[in-house]
């Protein structure tokens, strides 16, 4: 009998701090340290170009050298780099220079993104990403394990070991399938569409699906990744977190509703069911979280404050919480090295 392999933990940003970018970068920044030095395992970013309300990074390599440099132990992660609007052989590049220089911590999740005007702006046929995507995708893997690029033109530094460490996203059963035949590990969303004859699946309805996929793809020996992205957010009062649960949830939904989208309700609770939020004290969380069939499945725990959006002093908090109480309760254990880690 093989046993079950001890579940990961990571911190996810979109680095929507209230402040300019730089104030963001910085709190972000600190943020990641945090979850260090409270023995996350991974700490992960998200690529948006443009939409400041939606993700407030356009450079993720750029961002994690800077993270790299003030973290010692956390491996490091995209979720994702929007690979369709980005140069293939340069990816290549600064992700393996990235990784040398974080001390071999690099995890690389890809996955098509972007808004059909985002596109546009760089002259890419939003139609087409698809396409895009799956080029420039092999493009990398060809440039990390050494292929001639050119004639006698190979990338350099090389980094065959990044193709074990890819994540892809998705929200179909064919994406995942294909991440599985491919030995990659499966990105799976915070929150999803609900389609037009199931608007009241639970996300765990529309993701075990997907996770069935992946395992129904991987090849024979090859261990599975699955991480589960969750919006999360603990606090130590169930009535302040319900409070700014509110405010950051109502934004929400007002945008969703400027784009044509209805969230049925208007209460904090309706407001975090639609969105599929876990907020409140760790017992709450813990509860709540504990209904999630497709997160049991995971091998990586990641959990995110978004859209919630609190303060930057109940951002810590909350990731204190979340591994001193909530995540053990799912499964996860702190490595000894990381409380070696956190002791420096």
């Amino acid at each position: 009998m093989t046993s079950t392999p001890k579940k990961r933990l990571g911190f996810f940003t979109r680095l929507l701090d209230d402040g300019d970018a730089g104030h963001r970068y910085r709190l972000a920044t600190e943020q990641i340290a945090h979850a260090e030095s409270f023995g996350f395992d991974s700490a992960w970013i998200a690529q948006h170009h443009f939409h400041s309300d939606e993700g407030g990074l356009p450079a993720p390599t750029v961002f994690l050298a800077h993270v790299a440099a003030r973290t010692s132990r956390i491996r490091l992660g995209t979720g994702v780099i929007t690979l369709p609007m980005e140069n293939a052989i340069r990816v290549a590049e600064d992700t393996a220079v990235l990784d040398l220089l974080s001390g071999g911590r690099l995890e690389i999740g890809f996955g098509t993104g972007g808004t059909r005007e985002s596109f546009e702006a760089f002259g890419i046929d939003s139609d087409r990403r698809g396409e895009v995507y799956g080029a420039h995708l092999k493009t990398v893997r060809d440039a990390w394990a050494g292929c001639e690029l050119a004639p006698d033109l190979r990338l350099y530094p090389t980094a065959p070991h990044l193709l074990d460490h890819v994540w892809l996203a998705t929200f179909s059963t064919f994406g995942a399938r294909l991440a599985g035949e491919s030995g990659d590990g499966l990105m799976l969303s915070r929150t999803q569409p609900r389609p037009a004859d199931a608007v009241d699946a639970t996300l765990w309805d529309l993701q075990n699906p997907i996770i069935d996929a992946y395992l129904g793809g991987l090849p024979e020996g090859r261990a599975p990744r699955i991480l589960g992205s969750r919006s999360v957010f603990v606090a130590d009062d169930r009535k302040e977190a319900l409070r700014l649960a509110e405010i950051g949830l109502t934004r929400v939904a007002k945008r969703f509703a400027e784009a044509g989208h209805r969230i049925p309700g208007t209460s904090v609770q309706d407001l975090i069911k639609a969105l599929d939020s876990h907020v409140g004290t760790p017992d709450d969380v813990i509860a709540s979280l504990k209904q999630d069939t497709a997160l049991v499945r995971t091998t990586d725990l990641v959990f995110q404050v978004h859209s919630v959006d609190p303060p930057h002093r109940a951002i810590l908090r909350s990731i204190e919480l979340a591994a001193t109480e909530v995540a053990p309760a799912l499964g996860w254990e702190r490595q000894p090295e990381s409380q070696l880690a956190a002791a420096q």
